[in-house]
């Protein structure tokens, strides 16, 4: 018996997820240098699988205006996860042009704290 051709499947796409982040803490927490290209932790119970497709809208600091940027999940928090993690998903920054500036937005914000060794969300 012969099997069935393996079908590669695309990646589902997400919806939208909000992230408003007031505390340069909180977006040093939130921000993932190591991914390629930059990328962000958001909180949510939502389910994801790694690869799907997000669009989301950040909000940081005092900036009132909201960085529209889409992304794909590359990191998955899971509820009950060690040390007291939270809940929530990693999305990597697409290579587009938004990408590009919500990546340079973040790090012109965090400036000389992107050095530390401070926990993360991630790490």
């Amino acid at each position: 018996m012969s099997e069935a051709p393996k079908v590669a499947v695309p990646p589902r796409t997400g919806g939208v997820l909000s992230l408003s982040i007031k505390e340069k803490a909180g977006l040093f927490a939130a921000y993932m240098p190591f991914v390629k290209g930059g990328g962000i932790f958001i909180p949510t119970a939502k389910p994801y699988s790694i690869g799907d497709e997000v669009f989301m809208l950040l909000q940081l600091m005092e900036d009132p205006a909201k960085i529209a940027v889409s992304g794909k999940v590359v990191w998955i928090t899971p509820p009950g996860s060690h040390g007291n993690r939270t809940q929530g998903v990693g999305v990597q920054f697409s290579e587009n042009e938004a990408g590009q500036q919500a990546r340079a937005k973040i790090e012109g914000l965090l400036g000389g704290a992107l050095q530390s060794s401070r926990t993360t969300h991630t790490m």
